[in-house]
C-alpha cells in the first residue's frame, strides 16, 4: 500500500498489507537525472495519488506541485489554464527498491491518476491546465494532452482498455476519451461535480461520487444513463470497489464516515464513523480490507465483512 503524503510531508509511506511500514519514499530527486537535462538541482514533489502497473512493478504517482530550481507557482485548488501554474511531473515508482526512476512531465497540477488494464497507458487529470495527459509507459513520455474543462479529477479505464472515463469536476459531465484516436465524446448530466470513478469488473457499469450533491450514480455504459442515484454523506470524495463488484466503499469527506453500498441498486449497508475529513480509499484484495486515508493524519483498515 501506499500513502502519498502531499507537500505535508513530502513522502509516500509503503505498507505491507498487515499494516507495517516497510519504507518512506522522499518525494525529493534530481530531474536533470532522470531525463530532463535543463532542470539542474534537487527538487521536491507533492504526491497526491498512485496507480500501479498489472504486474505491481511500478507505480505512477502525481504530484500537486513541484518546489525548487526552476518552479516558481505552485498549484492551488482555484485557477484556470491562464493561472500561470507551473506543469507538473508523474513519478515513476519502482516497487521493488522503492525508487524514483522516472519523472514524466504533464499539465499543471496532475490529482488523479490511472494505468490501463493492459498496462500501455497511463493517465493523469491536470487540475488547472484543465486536461489529460496520456503516457506511454513502454517510452515513459507523454503523448497526448487532451483538452476537458474545468478540473477534470477521477480516471477509470475499461477492461479491454479502449477507453478511458473522466469525471469533470466542474461540469455535470463525464468525458468518455478512446485510446485509438483521443476522440472525446460525453456522458452528459450525470449530476453537479463528479469526483472519483470507479468501474465494475465486466465493464458494464460506471459508478460516480457526485460532490456538489452528496450521492453516488450507477450509470448503465450501454446507454450512457443514470439509472439509480444515492444520497451517502457530505462531499462523498472517493471510492474503491470489492473485486466482485458487490459492494462499494464510498468516503464521506465533510461528514467523517464510510458509506458501504450494494452495487446492484445502491442501498447502503454499513456507515461507519472515521476521524476528520476521509479523502482516500483502496480495497486489498488478498486479505478483503478497506483501507482509509483520513486528512487527521490517520489511515484505517477494516476487514471487510
Amino acid at each position: 500500500m501506499f500513502a502519498q503524503n502531499m507537500m505535508y510531508r513530502h513522502t509516500i509511506t509503503v505498507y505491507d498489507r498487515d499494516g507495517n511500514l516497510v519504507h518512506t519514499i522522499p518525494d525529493a530527486t534530481d530531474l536533470s537525472a532522470l531525463g530532463r537535462p535543463e532542470l539542474n538541482g534537487s527538487v521536491k514533489g507533492a504526491p497526491v495519488e498512485a496507480a500501479f502497473t498489472p504486474d505491481h512493478k511500478e507505480a505512477y504517482v502525481s504530484n500537486y506541485s513541484m518546489f525548487g530550481p526552476g518552479f516558481s507557482h505552485p498549484g492551488d485548488d482555484t485557477c484556470s489554464p491562464s493561472s500561470g501554474i507551473d506543469h507538473s511531473y508523474v513519478y515513476r515508482v519502482d516497487t521493488t527498491t522503492f525508487t524514483i526512476d522516472r519523472a514524466i512531465p504533464v499539465g499543471s497540477v496532475p490529482k488523479f491518476v490511472a494505468v490501463s488494464p493492459d498496462g500501455s497507458h497511463a493517465f493523469a487529470s491536470n487540475w488547472c491546465s484543465y486536461d489529460l495527459s496520456v503516457i506511454d509507459t513502454a517510452t515513459n513520455t507523454e503523448t497526448a494532452r487532451i483538452k476537458l474543462g474545468a478540473y477534470p479529477r477521477g480516471i477509470v479505464v475499461d477492461p479491454p482498455s479502449t477507453t478511458a472515463y473522466v469525471a469533470v469536476m466542474g461540469s455535470y459531465d463525464i468525458a468518455k476519451v478512446s485510446l485509438a484516436d483521443n476522440s472525446i465524446s460525453w456522458i452528459k448530466r450525470v449530476g453537479n461535480a463528479p469526483r472519483h470513478l470507479v468501474m465494475d469488473p465486466s465493464g458494464a457499469f460506471l459508478y460516480a461520487t457526485i460532490n456538489g450533491e452528496g450521492t453516488v450514480a450507477k450509470i448503465d455504459l450501454a446507454t450512457g444513463t443514470v439509472i439509480a442515484k444515492v444520497h451517502t454523506g457530505n462531499a462523498p470524495r472517493s471510492m474503491t470497489i470489492a473485486p466482485d463488484g458487490q459492494s462499494l466503499y464510498v468516503v464521506n469527506y465533510d461528514s467523517s464516515t464510510i458509506t458501504k453500498l450494494a452495487s446492484s441498486d445502491l442501498h447502503t449497508l454499513q456507515t461507519v464513523t472515521t476521524p476528520t475529513h476521509p479523502i482516500g480509499i483502496t480495497y486489498e484484495p488478498t486479505a478483503h480490507r478497506v483501507w482509509v486515508a483520513c486528512y487527521s493524519g490517520a489511515i484505517l483498515v477494516f476487514d471487510d465483512a
